[in-house]
């Protein structure tokens, strides 16, 4: 008891909160700069007044930016997260291809190790994989197509398109590689000693069905991408009903599975052209020159359908998504809806200031537009 008194009066009495949290800075300053220069405990510390910005600017310099590699890749932080979301899509995906068709042969495994159904898992997972390494960092694009689109109706910078693509396009490329050195015994074994573009190409780009033809193709991944475009821009559109925060990846592979799992059949369903490109430069490596040609090369010999069916369907996914439910005045679509109602705005400044009715019709117009914020009359 009496010590316990004695502690509440050294509390209520003659204890200084500001004095021990001195002597711990002092303490926790010495110990890790081994510095000789003495403080006086007793007495607050003097702490310098430092611009926020300044202090920022600070922060990056030193903490941030150690090294000369720091600064590199603080300046190459989003083409990086796209490169790297896209190694892991494209491990994950053409890896559970390798697997799932190679073992089917006994010179390979003793038994199938896969199916259709692992297949979409595997995209599946490297898509949400991919999403969740990058999309804090660069917004988890991974697709040519999905930053196309976020440039034409989300005012990401334009500037910033061609270095996504061939960050995404890179990455394919370079995962690619990697299976194909993993699994490469496995492919001569599967085709009896030597590679041929119909035996195993297309378990790294994507091949449409003998049959389709090349309307069949362009529309099947038209269609596909366009659904995909108007899921992304479903989940992330806050004023819908985005997923909870850290979800957003398990809706990514809920959608690609379903997709797969619905249209995948005839064109393997690529929707994105860094996932077909990269790794078709890949098998013009290892298979040749023939390996990049194919059906969906027919409409030109520079741009293939496999390319030109996901970038149409995903800007027209996109759109249909903004011209039809997207309220927000981010979109090109909502832009110009959004100027008339300032115009209307600034027109009635006046007249509100002195009509208490008309200055509610000009809060009204703004509310509807959800930019109120900035209705400061």
């Amino acid at each position: 008891m009496s010590q316990n008194n004695s502690e509440a009066q050294t509390i209520s009495g003659g204890y200084d909160p500001t004095a021990k949290a001195n002597k711990a800075i002092v303490e926790h300053f010495d110990h890790h700069h081994n510095s000789s220069t003495t403080f006086d405990t007793d007495q607050p510390l003097a702490l310098p007044q430092v611009d926020p910005e300044t202090a920022s600017l600070r922060h990056i310099d030193y903490d941030d930016h150690p090294h000369a590699w720091a600064r590199i890749r603080y300046q190459l932080r989003e083409p990086l997260a796209e490169f790297l979301g896209t190694f892991i899509l494209i491990m994950f995906g053409t890896g559970v291809d390798c697997q799932a068709v190679l073992s089917t042969s006994t010179a390979v495994a003793s038994s199938p190790k896969g199916s259709y159904s692992t297949i979409l898992m595997g995209w599946g997972v490297g898509t949400a994989m991919g999403v969740w390494v990058s999309a804090g960092i660069s917004g988890g694009h991974l697709n040519p197509a999905v930053t196309l689109c976020q440039v034409v109706y989300r005012r990401f910078p334009l500037w910033k398109l061609p270095i996504y693509a061939a960050a995404q396009i890179s990455g394919a490329f370079c995962a690619a590689c990697v299976i194909y050195g993993n699994y490469s015994r496995a492919l001569h074994l599967y085709e009896g000693g030597t590679l041929t573009v119909p035996g195993t190409a297309a378990l790294f780009s994507t091949y449409p069905i003998s049959y389709l033809s090349n309307a069949g193709c362009f529309f099947s991944e038209f269609m596909a991408t366009a659904i995909l475009l108007i899921m992304i821009f479903a989940i992330t559109d806050k004023r819908n009903s985005p997923p909870p925060a850290g979800l957003l990846p398990l809706v990514i592979f809920l959608t690609i599975v379903g997709i797969g799992g619905s249209f995948g059949m005839q064109t393997a369903f690529a929707m994105n052209p860094a996932r077909d490109f990269g790794p078709r430069l890949m098998t013009a490596i290892f298979y040749g020159r023939e390996a990049p040609r194919n059906k969906f090369m027919n409409l030109t010999p520079v741009f293939p359908l496999s390319q030109l069916g996901p970038l149409c369907g995903g800007l027209t996914g996109a759109g249909l998504y903004d011209l039809l439910l997207f309220t927000g005045s981010e979109s090109r679509i909502n832009r110009e809806a959004a100027s008339s109602v300032f115009s209307t705005r600034k027109s009635g400044r006046r007249r509100a200031s002195s009509d208490p009715e008309s200055m509610a019709q000009v809060h009204e117009i703004c509310k509807s537009a959800e930019r109120r914020d900035r209705c400061e009359i």
